[in-house]
This record gives C-alpha cells, sequence and structure tokens, in this order.
C-alpha cells in the first residue's frame, strides 16, 4: 500500500546544508524544544511538586493525595507538554471530572462507607461541635473580601476552612475555577499538617487543669436500625435546609447507608478501596495539572497558602473556645479540646487531641470522645459548604 499523502502526515522535508528541517523546523530545534522552552518559573513549579512528592513519601502527609498533586505539577509544566492542553489526557480528565464536579462527589461516596457514625449517635451533643469548628470558614471568608478578593473566590477560599479537600474542591470549581489549584494545595497540605497547627493552638487557649478533664464514655450499642436510619434522616433534614448541598451530604450519606445496611458488604468494601483510591488518584494528578507556572506563581498563590492556616487556626480555636462557653453552664464539664477536633480533618484531628490527652494525663482516654466530634465535622462542613453554595449567588442577586 502506497502513502501518497506522506507531506500531510509528516510535513515537508527540506535539507540546506547540514541542518535538515522538518515542516519548518530544524530537527534539533524540535528535539530539544522542551529545553529550550524552559523558564525559571517552570523550574520553581518542579521544585513545588518534587516538596510535593518529598513531603508524601517521606514524611507521609497526605500521601494519597499529595504525591499525585506534586507529579500532576511536574507533568503540567513541561514545555509544549502533551499530557495537558486542548488534546491533553489532563485536561480531558479534568473537564469530565472537575468542571463537572463528579470526583469530588464520588469522593464522598467513598468517605460515607469508611465513617462509622456510632460515637456521634452515642454522644450527640458532639454535634455542637462540629457546627462550632466551622467559624475558620466564615472568618476567613471576612479576611479574604477585606484583601480585595471578590465574594466567590473568598467563599471559595474561606471553604479550605472546612477542612475538607472535597468540599473545598466542589466551591472552587464551581465559583473560582481559576484558583482551584492553590486553594487545593492549600487544603490538603493543612489537613497534612494539622498535628503541627493544632497543638500550639489549643495550649494556647486551654490550662493544663483543663487539658485535664476527663469525660466518661458509656459503650451502648447502637441498634442497627437506627444506624440505617440515620444516614436517611439526615441526609432529608440537610436536605431540606440546604439543598445546594444535597451532593455533598446526600453521596456522604448514601456511603454510610451502604456501609450500615448490612446487604452491600461488597460495595462496601469496592467505595472504602477501589472507588476511593481511584477517584483520590484521578483527582490529584488532574488538580496538579492546573499548577501552572503562569497560574500559581503569584501574589494570589501565597495570600491564598497564608488564609489557609488562618482559616484552620480560626478553625481550631472556635471549636475550643465554644467547648469552654459550654462549660460554664455545665456541672461535668467537657474537656475543651474536644472541640478542635470538630474539624472535618477526620480521624487525623481525633488522633491529635487524643495523643494531647494522654501527654496530659496517661490514663485519661479521650479518642472516642474526639472521634464523635470529628465524624459531626464531617457533616457540619459538608453543610457549611452548601450553606455558601447557596447564600452568595443570593448576596450577589
Amino acid at each position: 500500500m502506497g502513502m501518497p499523502n506522506a507531506e500531510k502526515w509528516f510535513g515537508s522535508v527540506r535539507t540546506s546544508g547540514k541542518s535538515a528541517t522538518v515542516g519548518g523546523f530544524g530537527v534539533l530545534d524540535a528535539l530539544l524544544q522542551g529545553f529550550t522552552g524552559l523558564t525559571w518559573g517552570r523550574v520553581a513549579m518542579f521544585a513545588i511538586g518534587l516538596t510535593l512528592i518529598y513531603l508524601a513519601i517521606k514524611k507521609q502527609y497526605e500521601p494519597m493525595i499529595l504525591l499525585p498533586l506534586g507529579f500532576g505539577a511536574i507533568l503540567a509544566n513541561i514545555p509544549f507538554s502533551a499530557a495537558i492542553g486542548e488534546h491533553g489526557v489532563l485536561t480531558i480528565l479534568y473537564d469530565a471530572g472537575i468542571t463537572t464536579e463528579l470526583f469530588p462527589v464520588l469522593i464522598f461516596i467513598a468517605v460515607g462507607a469508611m465513617i462509622d457514625f456510632s460515637p456521634l449517635l452515642r454522644n450527640p451533643v458532639m454535634f455542637f461541635f462540629g457546627a462550632a469548628a466551622q467559624f475558620g470558614i466564615f472568618a476567613t471568608i471576612l479576611v479574604a473580601i477585606g484583601l480585595g478578593f471578590d465574594l466567590k473566590e473568598a467563599a471559595s477560599i474561606g471553604i479550605i476552612g472546612a477542612a475538607d479537600g472535597p468540599t473545598s474542591i466542589y466551591v472552587a470549581a464551581r465559583f473560582a475555577p481559576g484558583l482551584l489549584a492553590p486553594i487545593s494545595v492549600a487544603a490538603y497540605s493543612y489537613m497534612a499538617l494539622v498535628p503541627l497547627i493544632q497543638p500550639p493552638v489549643i495550649r494556647a487557649l486551654t490550662t493544663q487543669a483543663e487539658r485535664r478533664i476527663r469525660m466518661d464514655y458509656q459503650d451502648v450499642p447502637i441498634p442497627k436500625a437506627l444506624k440505617i436510619v440515620f444516614p436517611i434522616a439526615v441526609t432529608l433534614l440537610a436536605g431540606l435546609l440546604v439543598p445546594m448541598g444535597v451532593a455533598l451530604i446526600g453521596l456522604l450519606m448514601f456511603g454510610n447507608l451502604i456501609r450500615e445496611c448490612g446487604v452491600l458488604e461488597r460495595l462496601s468494601l469496592s467505595a472504602q478501596n477501589e472507588l476511593a483510591n481511584l477517584v483520590t488518584l484521578l483527582l490529584g494528578i488532574t488538580i496538579g495539572s492546573t499548577m501552572t507556572a503562569e497560574a500559581f506563581l503569584n501574589s494570589h498563590t501565597l495570600l491564598i497558602l497564608g488564609m489557609g492556616l488562618v482559616a484552620f487556626i480560626f478553625d481550631t480555636a472556635g471549636g475550643v473556645l465554644f467547648a469552654k462557653l459550654v462549660n460554664l453552664f455545665l456541672k461535668r464539664k467537657i474537656n475543651p479540646m474536644i472541640g478542635a477536633a470538630g474539624i472535618s480533618a477526620f480521624p487525623m484531628s481525633a488522633r491529635v487531641i487524643h495523643k494531647m490527652g494522654l501527654a496530659e494525663d496517661r490514663s485519661n482516654y479521650l479518642i472516642m470522645h474526639a472521634i464523635s466530634a470529628n465524624v459531626a465535622g464531617q457533616i457540619g462542613s459538608v453543610m457549611a459548604g452548601g450553606a455558601v453554595l447557596a447564600l452568595v449567588p443570593a448576596l450577589l442577586k
């Protein structure tokens, strides 16, 4: 079979002296265009990507998300990279999974299947701590507006305070897609740094006597029927209160219903493992592909990273101060450190509180109380995200 349209496929080939050109470009230039297209900004992004990979592997900081983020950043900053652009595979994945909000929503099914709400059902007062620890979201929105961001951008930045990566991505993809990369990096990086961020804030706001407060825990069996009814009831109530959050809270609770119903064990395990792993991988490398030097290396990125830290600090402080306020009216005091576990960084925050409790008193076990507040924070963060999605458009009318 002949090749009648060779020029169509390969371009014209001409020789001139010692150099050969293909379609008008020198062969050597074509082979070295990646090197000639390098800029200091791209090199800096390589360094940032490698740093994220180092933190994931060496320090084990959120490795499932930071490693794909870092590698995606490297792929996106190689000059003339075929991985991004109109026909780039990562851009196609971005359009299919992030622009449509599919990936972050699917993650909620997996998260719901992983969570056991039994500790919260045994101690429902912890719902209030899950709400109080969302204070950082709204405080950071005000700070962002004061720094010159518009309301949609400020809301997207503030949602970092949810301490919930998928919620941050979901809101940012809808309100401020141009800020998606720094918001995602901030959300997941600070979630990984919870063991470093929370203890100093907690110690600054509590006394040693408060940190040594003991709390009784009754390991009361939770009826299976209640475990099944709970995700359905939460979906209905939360959905009626905040319809804009139904995609988030509904699929979180759907994942939990799969776990608790007792007849879908294979689906529950698949959601906790295969679904969580695959979507997290695609989510991380796709978000990483938006971390181009042009989009990432600017003053806005530094501001967002700074405000992300502020959001986590305010979340922690809000939970602790709420617990101290409640203690003014209680005979049996609550250890105020429990309030800090109301953020959505599950289960890292609960572990931090438990370790801090043991450091003060080796026989004081706070893990179940902290887990109760932590799973309440999962619900609280999704509700807060839905509230932001509903309120911001209403305020802009």
